[in-house]
């Protein structure tokens, strides 16, 4: 006899029961897009930016030493090799007892709501936000207080506002730096406004800052006020840089967060693959200059494309769209500027003539804020300007 789907539910944990489904991002079930579609969708790395040349000597160096590769094969400290862990906290200026290294960003933002967050406690987060930490906050509670995202970053004093006549919060997240999706980043003086709130109100700050490295542009504001805090977790991974399969990823703790987190961590998967921590070792001590260099390229790479996108989007839909060109990361958020455009029909027939993006209204934090739904979230990063080209006329039939 086949278990019909309330049967299935009946064997779940009320957790398992209870996660949603992946929101934020176009699935063939919702646009269906045909074979030759151009998809402007996700942060993906450009495999132009890949080190992969450097990664295949690093690894095959690996095998032909018996000793490390024998090393490499066996369980490694919970939190990180010691050669990672001091390369990244010489690059946060930090000490290295205070890195835990992760399975990729997600694993970092799970591990931290995991640590600071109680079951049914609220967590402020940016709107528009990363659907993705969302999800990693469904394993403790679903209650949000959104924060608007401006032209600075997290709305700090819109926070404080909130906090002064009530409202109380475990934590508060953000994406300081080139924030997914709306580009922007913190600025210097939100930053240690941020933190003084958190000590102030005793709530944590999860910064998840992947993009932090590809800055093309602009001033950079610094992570010295998070690192230096013990009010802020500070997630990043080496998934933008040398790529997502790599699962590697490093959270900075203040020092009293580090062995609960260490605790916890031996609880779910021990440690990150020895393996991959021993080849990315290679690439970063071997040649100090090596990682930078790597940077340098990607970024020369996507302020190329980025450029390509807006120059198309100015010229072949002038006046459509408002746009601020980034200072760096990954993604375009242009904002129609018609109000008579309906941004979900828009969509439909984008699809229709083969190029798909994400809708703003897929990273709303609050349902009831229309202005996300006004945007289109356009990822440059893994399409070649050509192809950028051919998504803006694509684009331009559709308006």
């Amino acid at each position: 006899m086949t278990a019909g789907p309330d049967d299935e539910q009946s064997g779940l944990t009320a957790l398992a029961r209870g996660l949603s489904a992946p929101k934020g991002f176009v699935d063939a079930s919702l646009a269906a897009p045909a074979p030759g579609t151009i998809r402007l969708l996700g942060g993906i790395p450009a495999p132009a930016a890949l080190p992969v040349e450097a990664i295949g000597k690093a690894s095959a160096q690996l095998w032909q030493t018996p000793d490390a590769a024998v090393a490499s094969l066996q369980y490694s400290p919970a939190r990180g090799s010691a050669a990672l862990c001091d390369w990244i906290a010489q690059r946060e200026g930090v000490d290295p007892s205070r890195i835990v290294v992760t399975n990729g960003g997600m694993h970092g933002l799970a591990l931290a709501v995991l640590t600071v967050v109680e079951r049914g406690a609220t967590v402020a987060v940016d709107d528009p936000v990363f659907p993705g930490f969302l999800w990693a906050l469904e394993v403790s509670t679903t209650q949000i207080l959104p924060v608007p995202v401006v032209a600075d970053g997290f709305d700090v004093e819109h926070l404080a506002r909130r906090l002064a006549t009530g409202a109380r919060i475990a934590a508060a997240y953000t994406v300081p730096d080139f924030h997914n999706p709306a580009q922007v980043s913190l600025s210097a003086p939100k930053r240690q406004a941020l933190i003084e709130l958190a000590e102030r109100y005793g709530f944590y700050v999860i910064v998840d800052n992947p993009y932090r490295e590809l800055r093309f542009g602009g001033q950079d504001q610094g992570v010295a006020v998070f690192n230096q805090s013990d009010r802020a977790i500070h997630v990043n991974s080496f998934t933008k840089t040398l790529g997502p399969g790599w699962r590697v990823g490093w959270l900075v703790l203040p020092d009293h967060l580090v062995d609960p987190v260490t605790r916890l961590r031996n609880r779910l998967d021990v440690h990150t693959s020895s393996v991959t921590q021993a080849i990315i070792e290679r690439l970063l001590t071997d040649d100090a200059q090596w990682f930078d260099g790597v940077v340098r390229s990607a970024t020369a790479l996507y302020q190329e494309r980025a450029g390509v996108l807006i120059d198309a989007l100015r010229e072949q839909l002038p006046g459509a769209l408002d746009i601020v060109a980034p200072e760096g990361g990954l993604f375009l958020w242009p904002r129609l500027t018609d109000d008579a455009v309906d941004p979900a029909a828009l969509f439909r027939r984008a699809v229709a003539h083969g190029v798909v993006y994400q809708p703003g209204e897929f990273f709303a934090a609050d349902p009831r804020e229309r202005s996300s739904g006004r945007h289109l979230r356009l990822s440059y990063s893994d399409r070649s300007p050509e192809e950028l080209r051919e998504a803006v006329r694509r684009l331009a039939l559709a308006f």
